[in-house]
């Protein structure tokens, strides 16, 4: 390896050594849930799950406050419904077509992705992907007004 290389994969792995910590506050543990609400719902939920993300003015249809789901499913979160939300089984008007709203096919991309890594041993993404809507789905539990 040339002295470059090395200083750019040093630089590199610095920085991705830099945004872990910074992920898990110190703490030793990485929120998925939160990151994919980050990731995927921010924009139009906002950070605090109330509909007003930097989006939310260009909508149609407002965004749902998703602070409230479990008051307004009598106390209960409703777990199964916003699992089929999320994955695209149960159509949300505002979300677009059953693909789920713009992000829908990222699943599907990551899949691709992830069978470049995986092809010697074996992978389910399919269970990846549930594993992440039901992080997600724990981080919107965890958002409700009390």
């Amino acid at each position: 390896m040339g002295k470059i290389t090395k200083s750019v994969l040093v630089v590199a792995m610095a920085a991705m050594g830099a945004v872990c910590v910074a992920q898990t506050k110190g703490t030793g543990k990485i929120d998925t849930g939160k990151r994919e609400y980050e990731s995927k719902c921010v924009v139009c939920h906002g950070h605090g799950g109330k509909g007003d993300g930097s989006y939310a003015e260009l909508l149609k249809t407002a965004a749902s406050d998703l602070t409230t789901l479990k008051r307004k499913n009598g106390g209960v979160f409703p777990v199964e419904r916003v699992y089929a939300v999320i994955d695209g089984r149960e159509a949300i008007k505002s979300h677009g077509d059953r693909d789920m709203p713009i992000w829908g096919n990222d699943f599907n991309k990551e899949t691709v992705k992830a069978a470049e890594y995986y092809a010697d041993m074996p992978y389910d993404m399919e269970a990846y992907t549930r594993a992440r809507i039901l992080a997600l789905i724990d981080y919107l539990n965890r958002l409700q007004v009390r």
